[in-house]
């Protein structure tokens, strides 16, 4: 355990990037805290991420970007859509010198796990708890009782529940409930750059429109590797975990008589996972005297705008700016942390979920519809609002 100076004992429930980004910040700002995560070990299952530049500013502060940039890819070619059948472009926006000139920061992709050792170096080693899983909150007037699963306990002045999509905290914050399944699913794989083709190897997120599907590709690890996720009806299929995984033949089938650039990714990535997303409506209130949700535990959202785990980042540094400048009243803290991000993280939710009607239309004139839109769109643009957004200056005007 820790040793703490003066001020708040703060706990965080959760070590995944939300978790250790809120440590980050919460040290930057001169407090401490004990992250208590559940696992024997600090790894981040998954693939690929984008970190858009609202997500990298806060990552420069923090110091760590030498660490992020020893595995993380540019995105300089930028974004482009094309059509599931032959490949065709719709729509294509070079990022390289615009990102920067617009927003400030470069958008790149990475794998989760590089991502979570680059915020791991901005937390004290010995304020990381291993092996303990939070069984219960027990709310206090005074703070709160963390309950786990070893029989242990730990009283804290401030709870902030980094605990994902079944976050054990929420459910003290609001009538528990499962989190309903969205009738997609997603397929996951990573190629080894050796056996890539050339044409997936580009700096690009590159995403392949369908009907009822879409197929996203781009480098990771220093261009080491490619990360594929590729979305489709789910079935009955409820399988939430990230360790879940399907045959290839399964995979092929989803996505047969696509480009044969898309089906010969699906064959160079070997056995996929699959996991079915998870869709939970938006909270109205996720703090609560002195316990406070983060991340995909507060706001989570469909992967299709690329801001889950930009928003856990936007989350901890305001969070831990909240906190150090009420630190003699945090339930105040809380309640301004709360105000500052429901509404953005709200809207983020609702439009990623709209987003999934868009990409998956069947051929066909509203298809045809969007995909003139894309050909006359500016995405980097249109979306200053997620990108050019400071979550740190934003508290503060």
């Amino acid at each position: 355990m820790p040793t703490h100076v003066p001020g708040p004992r703060i706990a965080v429930v959760g070590g995944g990037i939300g978790g250790l980004a809120a440590a980050a910040f919460l040290h930057r700002a001169g407090l401490t805290a004990t992250v208590h995560e559940q696992a024997p070990a600090l790894a981040e299952v998954g693939a690929g991420l984008v970190v858009a530049p609202n997500a990298v500013r806060l990552l420069r502060r923090l110091g760590v970007m030498p660490h992020f940039t020893r595995q993380a890819v540019p995105l300089d070619w930028g974004w482009e859509f094309r059509r599931w059948a032959d490949g065709s472009v719709l729509s294509v926006e070079k990022l390289s010198g615009v990102c920067e000139r617009l927003y400030g920061e470069r958008t790149y992709v990475i794998h989760r796990a590089d991502l979570l050792d680059t915020v791991k170096a901005a937390v004290p080693g010995d304020w990381i708890r291993l092996g303990a899983r939070c069984t219960a909150v027990e709310p206090r007037p005074d703070g709160a009782l963390l309950h786990f699963a070893d029989g242990s306990r730990a009283e804290a002045d401030i709870v902030i529940g980094a605990d994902g999509v079944h976050s054990v905290v929420r459910n003290t914050l609001a009538q528990p409930a499962p989190p309903e399944y969205s009738g997609i699913c997603a397929f996951r794989t990573i190629v080894p750059a050796h056996s890539a083709p050339d044409f997936a190897l580009r700096p690009a997120q590159t995403l392949w429109l369908g009907p009822g599907r879409h197929f996203v590709h781009y480098p990771i690890a220093g261009g080491s590797a490619v990360n594929v996720v590729a979305f489709a009806p789910a079935g009955d299929y409820t399988d939430e975990s990230w360790s879940a995984t399907a045959t290839i033949e399964e995979f092929h089938a989803e996505f047969a008589g696509w480009d044969r650039r898309v089906t010969d990714l699906i064959t160079a990535g070997g056995i996929p996972g699959r996991w079915a997303l998870l869709d939970r409506a938006p909270l109205r209130h996720w703090s609560r005297g002195r316990i406070t949700l983060l991340g995909d535990a507060a706001h989570p959202m469909f992967p299709f705008f690329a801001q889950g785990a930009a928003q856990s980042i936007e989350d901890a540094a305001t969070l831990a700016r909240c906190l150090a400048e009420s630190v003699d009243d945090p339930e105040q803290a809380l309640k301004r942390y709360e105000s500052a991000r429901i509404e953005r993280t709200t809207r983020l939710q609702q439009v990623s979920h709209a987003r999934r009607d868009i990409n998956h239309l069947p051929d066909g004139p509203e298809q045809q519809a969007r995909d003139a839109t894309l050909a006359g769109s500016d995405p980097l643009v249109n979306n200053g609002w997620i990108y050019g957004h400071d979550a740190e200056e934003a508290l503060i005007s």
